[in-house]
């Protein structure tokens, strides 16, 4: 289902570009992740499940430059767009999602089975074990921003890879996960086209009414921003498996699954 390199390339260009602003942001609307307690406070809703991540920020300290940078653009993002608008992730969980597993509805009745998520350690582990001959090497794997990337739902920014060896062996790591006949049996598979990206916030209430002829302009002058700050390089150096119970925190036990690259 992933495409090649030079179609990835085409395709993520293309997202960054003022007409794919117009046009996104008349999908846009307020993320069910987050919801307005009694009190009227922000909150993260429960939003289970088990993902492949590079490490986030808050357990990363080799890329720290790079989501130093990235966390002053998404305030940025925040001081220019309107109010309320965008709820912001915390930034030490910034990280670059290198495969989704399963998530909400189909990982609460996963979990009804007792042997899942032994099950899903050990096969994560053999889908690691599988692939090291493919993506390990002494080459470091570097991915950039190429700039801002609208969801329906959220807004984040979008990567490339430096070079198309960084963008082959993650795409062989996603191979030989969601290929792996046991995973599938565990109600693990692939519903997305990659897109490589790094969330900065999801939208909320006042999505429904913003205006959008100027919001469009302002992603477009955010855009620009970016580019003219200069990129950082993100060094995917790992993968784990990692759980998370809302877009808040993603976490691991010392002993689940995790490979280096290098």
């Amino acid at each position: 289902m992933d495409d090649t390199y030079q179609a990835y390339i085409n395709r993520v260009a293309r997202m960054t570009l003022p007409d794919a602003f117009q046009t996104q942001v008349q999908y846009i609307q307020p993320s069910p992740k987050y919801y307005r307690s009694e009190t009227g406070e922000i909150r993260p809703s429960a939003f289970p499940g088990y993902t492949i991540i590079s490490p986030p920020w808050v357990d990363d300290d080799k890329n720290a430059r790079f989501y130093e940078h990235l966390e002053a653009y998404q305030q940025q993002v925040l001081q220019r767009l309107e109010p309320g608008l965008v709820i912001s992730v915390p930034a030490k969980s910034f990280h670059f999602t290198l495969a989704d597993l399963i998530w909400a509805g189909a990982y609460r009745h996963a979990v009804e089975n007792p042997d899942f998520e032994p099950q899903l350690y050990a096969q994560v582990a053999e889908s690691f074990r599988q692939s090291q001959p493919l993506v390990r090497a002494e080459k470091p794997i570097y991915w950039q921003v190429l700039g801002l990337f609208l969801r329906t739902r959220a807004i984040g920014v979008c990567l490339v890879p430096k070079d198309e060896d960084s963008y082959n062996r993650i795409v062989e790591l996603r191979r030989m996960i969601y290929q792996n006949s046991q995973l599938i049996g565990l109600g693990i598979e692939q519903q997305y086209n990659f897109t490589a990206h790094i969330t900065l916030g999801y939208f909320g209430e006042v999505a429904a009414t913003v205006d959008r002829e100027q919001l469009t302009q302002q992603l477009i002058q955010l855009n620009e921003w970016w580019l003219e700050s200069g990129s950082q390089d993100l060094w995917v150096h790992r993968a784990d498996l990692r759980k998370f119970d809302d877009m808040t925190c993603y976490y691991r036990e010392p002993n689940w699954p995790t490979m280096e690259f290098q």
